[in-house]
């Protein structure tokens, strides 16, 4: 059975894959790079939030800038939740990755973004190794992570590219962050905003 659903002007669909790597990849050099890793203790909110925003806001990400800060500290204080900015010379954040361990034997890779200026250049290799070498730890049997069609349009196929296996797809649906305001109406040109700015 197929068929199209109509949304609301308001409202942005994207099909989600979920990909799963099962065992530690073999050692590879690692990527040159001219940004190191900065791990992130017990980040403040807004700081964090700033950084998600620079990363994510081209891919309408905007979950944890609609969380309140008790809902967002809960999350990334959590001990078994590792926060981390790649940084360039300068000392600016232009990247993070967000590593969780809260489920046993696992961990999910649940945000992983350079700049958009930064594509291109082989610095998601590095920062992919970077975050396979944190993640296969004693005890870990499965990473994870999920990718969706509002992502970077090379994105499932670097992460395929990197040893993860697609395994599920499902589709989500929510209001359009720019709509709301949570994003700039500027954000993500590449998705047409249909409804009008409230």
């Amino acid at each position: 059975m197929s068929g199209l659903t109509t949304l609301s002007d308001d409202q942005v669909a994207a099909i989600v894959t979920t990909l799963v790597m099962t065992e530690r990849p073999r050692p590879r050099a690692l990527p040159d790079a001219t940004l190191r890793l900065v791990r992130w203790e017990r980040p403040a909110p807004d700081k964090y939030r700033a950084l998600f925003r620079r990363v994510g806001a081209r891919w309408l990400w905007f979950s944890r800038l609609v969380m309140d800060d008790a809902a967002l500290t809960a999350i990334v204080h959590d001990p078994a939740v590792e926060v981390y900015a790649a940084v360039d010379r300068a000392g600016i954040e232009v990247g993070m990755l967000e590593l969780d361990f809260r489920h046993e034997a696992a961990c999910e890779i649940g945000y992983f973004a350079l700049i958009p200026e930064l594509a291109g250049r082989g610095l998601g290799r590095w920062l992919m190794a970077r975050a396979l070498g944190l993640a296969w730890r004693g005890g870990i049997e499965r990473v994870w992570l999920h990718t969706c069609t509002l992502d970077h349009p090379h994105a499932l196929g670097f992460y395929r590219a990197q040893g993860f296996v697609a395994t599920k797809r499902t589709v989500e649906t929510f209001t359009d962050p720019r709509v709301l305001g949570v994003l700039p109406a500027d954000a993500a040109p590449q998705v047409p905003l249909l409804a009008r700015i409230r």
